[in-house]
């Protein structure tokens, strides 16, 4: 392992769950992780158990497959999403069906890589993953924007007492501009020339002020009001 993979965050290790019903990879997958400086706190080979045990033990981020005994993993990635917004969950599937990723996006995953990725592409993955940066498996990120586009085309319902829009700064809607266009945190911190945390408050503040709980639904408010375009 190099000792890139070996760092952790300054406050503390990433607290991680891995979810597979093989026994052999979960327990390689874990491993990986944990030599690679994770903080590997529980496992899980099926859905109850999954759901069950990422509520014991508060996970940062849940490596989750799709295929499972029990309850299937889009439906312990919503539940569990819905119950802990500040969840981030990185499907690890054998699947690159189009409809899988696009229903394991839209139950809340953060990101979603094929089992044939390397160590390094999972342990940079989840790091991504724990900041709520999107990781997708080469090909899939435009997949996942198009969906994003799609929701979007959609109309969401509106409150006949809906609140007036609350102002985002300049600084909130040129990142949030820059988020519906796809680009990740570090990009946008790239871009703007500002750093990667303070990109991940800006989201977090604009997330607070329009009352939004995931990348998914801002994408989403940001396309509806055409920034993706600006």
């Amino acid at each position: 392992m190099s000792t890139e993979n070996t760092q952790v965050t300054k406050e503390r290790a990433i607290r991680v769950m891995v979810v597979d019903d093989h026994p052999m990879w979960r327990d390689a997958v874990a491993r990986d992780l944990s030599e690679s400086g994770f903080d590997v706190v529980a496992t899980a080979g099926d859905g109850p158990q999954a759901v069950r045990r990422a509520k014991a033990v508060t996970p940062d981020v849940l490596v989750l497959d799709l295929n499972l005994p029990g309850m299937p993993g889009v439906q312990v990635c919503k539940e569990l999403v819905g119950s802990h917004p500040g969840l981030r969950v990185l499907v690890l599937s054998a699947s690159g069906e189009h409809a899988d990723v696009l229903e394991a996006v839209k139950s809340g995953a953060t990101g979603y890589l094929l089992k044939s990725a390397s160590t390094q592409e999972l342990t940079e993955a989840v790091r991504s993953t724990a900041v709520g940066d999107p990781v997708f498996t080469p090909g899939l990120a435009g997949l996942v924007l198009g969906e994003y586009r799609r929701l979007a085309s959609d109309p969401a319902p509106v409150a006949s007492d809906e609140p007036k829009a609350p102002q985002l700064t300049e600084r909130e809607t040129e990142v949030l501009r820059l988020v519906a266009k796809g680009l990740s945190y570090k990009q946008i911190a790239e871009r703007l020339v500002i750093s990667h945390r303070t990109v991940q408050n800006h989201v977090q503040n604009t997330l607070g002020k329009l009352q939004l709980h995931n990348r998914v639904e801002l994408v989403r408010y940001a396309i509806e009001r055409g920034l993706d375009d600006a």
